[in-house]
């Protein structure tokens, strides 16, 4: 009886070892971590991060988000210092392209085809994929439908307005009810990053080309059609301005108050004016986007369009990272655009406009919904989201002098190239 207690003991011990033994193998994980440069979602991406593991028990996704006062670049160029780079980094398309010789391909990616258009011209690279298109964000006129709608006498239709002549037609109705028709705010990356980059995506030789010319003086900027009537567009937003009177005195805040309590009809703005326009609202949260023509040609396509593009790039490392972790990165990434917790995640919880043709969710505030409608229509243009970094600054500057009047409108063109040859 001794003797088979002793066996029982035995075989209990045994098995406990190599129940022990065998644990590490069962729970071992794959880590991976993602350096998150949006603090506004930093909350949200945490809370991903642990549906995420709960899903997938064999990976531990971690958040890292820079420290106060240091940005997302500043902190990663510090794990690289180190050695220690995150397995995925999101990051602005400029910032991006410092570390595009680090990226993994990532051109034989699903997501790749149901990307929109335009939305991985900033990370390619020799015909290769080096980012995945995570914040899209756009830009045009932004309507008070409201004031619209009593200023046309029915329900105001975008598609209405084809044409600059077009465009102050409904500006002088708008006029007619006692409201001013437009806020053209005076931020120089307003004027310079959005405003004229408008003109550059236009361009029918292509931006590179038209940038060559400028430099080489190949191209007559007096007798460039695109910006000849980028110009006429400016003097007519200028004209019409709630701030005519005063334009450089007028502040972004400002911009958002008088759109949402309706003492414009329009504002040339992005997006990002939500949150508040939201906080001002008197319309019923019915606003949306409205092209901004450069010509007067009812025909001419770009007159349709909105500037759309993505803000904010992930790319993953190849420099510190196994095999094993870059494959866990891709499955992430995948997860957000095609499985419905991804997509819910990226549309209802991060409010994110996707940058993904196969994603149905319609985000939840109207001017990311108009985006999203432009999108599915293909009627976008590009955002000029790797401009020099100064050029704003220094754009924008000129541009602030000539709709003040202190410079006309050969020096604005003169000023604009000179600061294109400085670029060569």
């Amino acid at each position: 009886m001794r003797k088979q207690l002793k066996v029982a003991i035995s075989l209990v011990c045994l098995m406990m070892f190599i129940g022990c033994s065998a644990s590490p193998v069962s729970q071992q994980t794959t880590k991976i971590t993602l350096l998150n440069s949006k603090s506004e979602i930093k909350t949200q991406l945490e809370e991903v991060a642990k549906q995420y593991n709960q899903e997938h028990p064999e990976v531990s996704l971690e958040i890292i988000t820079a420290p106060e006062g240091t940005s997302a670049y500043q902190k990663l160029m510090s794990m690289y210092g180190s050695g220690s780079p995150a397995t995925m980094s999101m990051l602005d398309p400029g910032d991006t392209q410092t570390f595009l010789d680090k990226a993994v391909d990532l051109s034989k990616e699903k997501w790749v085809a149901d990307t929109i258009e335009n939305g991985l011209d900033a990370v390619k690279k020799n015909d290769a994929v080096l980012g995945f298109p995570f914040a899209v964000e756009g830009y045009g006129l932004i309507y008070n439908k409201k004031v619209l709608d009593k200023a046309t006498g029915g329900s105001f239709d975008p598609s209405s307005v084809k044409s600059r002549s077009n465009l102050n037609s409904l500006m002088a109705k708008i006029q007619k009810t006692g409201v001013a028709p437009v806020m053209l705010s005076p931020m120089d990356w307003s004027l310079g990053s959005h405003l004229l980059a408008l003109s550059y995506s236009v361009q029918p030789v292509g931006f590179p080309e038209f940038v060559k010319g400028m430099q080489d003086n190949s191209i007559d900027m007096s007798q460039n059609n695109v910006m000849s009537g980028w110009v006429q567009t400016l003097d007519l937003l200028k004209n019409n301005s709630i701030n005519k009177n005063s334009p450089l005195d007028s502040t972004y805040d400002d911009g958002v108050k008088a759109l949402g309590e309706g003492k414009v009809g329009l504002w040339f703005m992005g997006n990002w004016a939500w949150a508040g326009i939201k906080s001002n609202d008197t319309a019923n949260e019915e606003y949306g986007f409205l092209p901004l023509p450069l010509s007067d040609n009812t025909d001419d396509p770009n007159n349709a369009k909105i500037t759309v593009g993505v803000t904010k790039y992930i790319f993953i490392d190849s420099t510190a990272t196994t095999p094993q972790e870059q494959e866990e990165a891709k499955k992430f990434l995948n997860w957000m655009v095609y499985d419905k917790s991804g997509q819910d995640f990226l549309v209802n919880k991060a409010n994110m406009v996707p940058a993904f043709k196969n994603i149905d969710l319609e985000p939840a505030d109207p001017l990311g919904r108009s985006i999203k409608s432009y999108i599915s229509t293909g009627k976008t243009l590009p955002f000029m989201a790797t401009l020099p970094p100064d050029h704003g600054g220094i754009t924008g500057a000129s541009i602030q002098s000539y709709i003040s009047g202190k410079i006309d409108k050969t020096e604005l063109l003169r000023q604009i190239r000179i600061y294109w040859k400085a670029q060569q």
